[in-house]
């Protein structure tokens, strides 16, 4: 644990998938709440939170947030405003409240009005992530080395800011790397670095499936690396991105925009046999990934540094149910 983190008497956490799971397995790991409270609004995760140990679990989201001092909602982002709504007459005075969501303004926007006052709201976003879901997919590490951004609002209290530093420390508790952001510009370039990614990937992946030159079996059968790794990011839930691009429009239709720009004029080079356009699109492309690698942001080892016997061996299993 890091010397700085001050834990937490009771953590909340509403919505156990991946995020959530992963949290509370932190949290504990490193002795950041002395309390874990969790609750999912299914049944059945739940019950599956209580077997894998994660924590005490709550039948209500009332309950589960009237002693936490720090709550972390960790619910697709269009349901944040009914949440808030129903755990804001049973929030404690001096509780924190912050979030894991893609989109910041919107959640902003829906939280401030239905949130009592003696409160703290700090909206969070944890860049970490696989595209695996449920508690089973959660695990300590998962913010190891991670960035956490913070977008705090425009709160003048001394108590804000130091619930802003008691929170930024919790992050750091669990590896994570913090940084502030005004909740505006994390949107603007969560769409670039996120959102734009995530739209593309979905969009190959559903025109794969509508290609009438080749079949289904064909695109899965010789999937190359690229295609592979679209399928990858295209596993993602579809419900979180629903939300995300719903509530984030303004940005990705603005970088859509400019993609589509540029992929009009590769398409007029490929036409034109303009073989210096593309050699220097791609070019700069490659740099771009140099320079991801050296921010240490992914790795240069084959194949990306996944694990593909874990992959196959996952497949092999599954074949054999």
């Amino acid at each position: 644990m890091s010397q700085q983190a001050s834990p937490f008497d009771t953590l909340a956490i509403i919505g156990v998938g991946l995020i959530g799971s992963s949290l509370a397995a932190a949290a504990k790991d490193n002795a950041l709440a002395k309390r874990v409270i969790l609750y999912d609004r299914d049944a059945f995760v739940r019950g599956r939170a209580q077997e894998l140990g994660l924590g005490e679990v709550s039948e209500t989201v009332e309950a589960a947030v009237s002693e936490a001092d720090l709550i972390i909602l960790c619910t697709p982002p269009a349901t944040m405003g009914a949440i808030g709504a129903q755990i804001g007459a049973h929030i404690k005075a001096g509780a924190i409240v912050t979030d894991v969501g893609s989109v910041k303004e919107a959640i902003v926007q829906q939280l401030q009005p239905v949130l009592p006052e003696t409160c703290f709201l700090i909206p969070g976003h944890p860049i970490a992530g696989v595209e695996k879901s449920g508690p089973d997919a959660g695990f300590a590490t998962l913010f190891e080395g991670r960035w956490a951004i913070l977008t705090p609002l425009a709160d003048p209290r001394p108590a804000y800011q130091q619930a802003v530093e008691r929170l930024t420390h919790f992050w750091e508790g669990m590896g994570a790397k913090v940084e502030c952001m005004d909740p505006v510009r994390h949107d603007q370039v969560l769409a670039m670095t996120s959102h734009l990614p995530h739209l593309i990937a979905f969009c190959v992946v559903a025109t794969a499936q509508d290609v009438e030159a080749v079949t289904d079996s064909e695109v899965v059968k010789y999937s190359a690396g690229g295609f592979r790794d679209f399928t990858r990011i295209a596993a993602s839930d579809p419900t979180m991105w629903r939300d995300v691009f719903l509530m984030n429009k303004d940005a990705v239709l603005d970088l859509l925009g400019r993609f589509s720009e540029d992929l009009t004029a590769l398409r007029r080079a490929i036409r034109w046999g303009d073989g210096d356009t593309l050699f220097s699109t791609f070019e700069r492309a490659r740099a771009m990934r140099r320079e991801v690698i050296e921010a240490g942001q992914d790795t240069a080892i084959t194949n990306f540094g996944r694990d593909l016997t874990a992959s196959k061996k996952s497949a092999s299993d599954s074949k054999s149910e």
